[in-house]
């Protein structure tokens, strides 16, 4: 028998998506582990597939408003439809600065009521809190064609110790 994980030990899980429509999927399925003061941070290449999955969080969250890149207005909000969590959409690509430019957006306000999304995110928001949700997708560089896309979930903190990860691949 295996013991539990401890409390901040990484839970990480890996998984391939082929197509727009099963990165969308995907984040239907993640909005269902996702609550209230979780952070959820994006990285890769552009043309990953960050916003694509971002889209189907906010669908499954229920939330207001067409989720689109929010490259040049930096943040969104995204009220719920049904009393859950806002969507906080954030694209940190264009903040040179860390903390103090992430602050200007007062996400560490809105982070204990809402779900917050970060694009672009690493070396910048990882400060807000410890317990966060990392989202690397790989995809293959200079084939835009291939819709392949290669995922590594990483739950970071005790709010991720007890979250099986390994539902996204069902």
């Amino acid at each position: 028998m295996e013991a539990p994980a401890a409390p901040h030990n990484p839970v990480e899980t890996e998984l391939t998506v082929t197509s727009p429509e099963q990165m969308r999927e995907l984040g239907l399925k993640l909005a269902k582990l996702l609550r209230a003061g979780d952070l959820v941070m994006l990285s890769g290449e552009l043309g990953a597939g960050k916003t694509t999955l971002t889209r189907g969080l906010g669908e499954g969250l229920g939330v207001r408003g067409a989720v689109t890149s929010p490259t040049f207005v930096i943040a969104r909000v995204h009220p719920s439809l049904g009393g859950g969590p806002p969507l906080v959409h954030v694209d940190a690509y264009r903040l040179g600065g860390g903390l103090d430019e992430m602050e200007d957006l007062d996400l560490d306000v809105s982070l204990s009521d809402s779900v917050i999304v970060v694009e672009w995110g690493e070396g910048k928001v990882e400060e807000l809190t410890d317990d966060r949700l990392q989202v690397r997708i790989h995809r293959a560089v200079g084939d835009t064609t291939d819709e392949v896309r290669h995922l590594t979930l990483t739950g970071l903190g005790e709010r991720w110790a007890a979250v099986d990860l390994g539902v996204l691949t069902a």
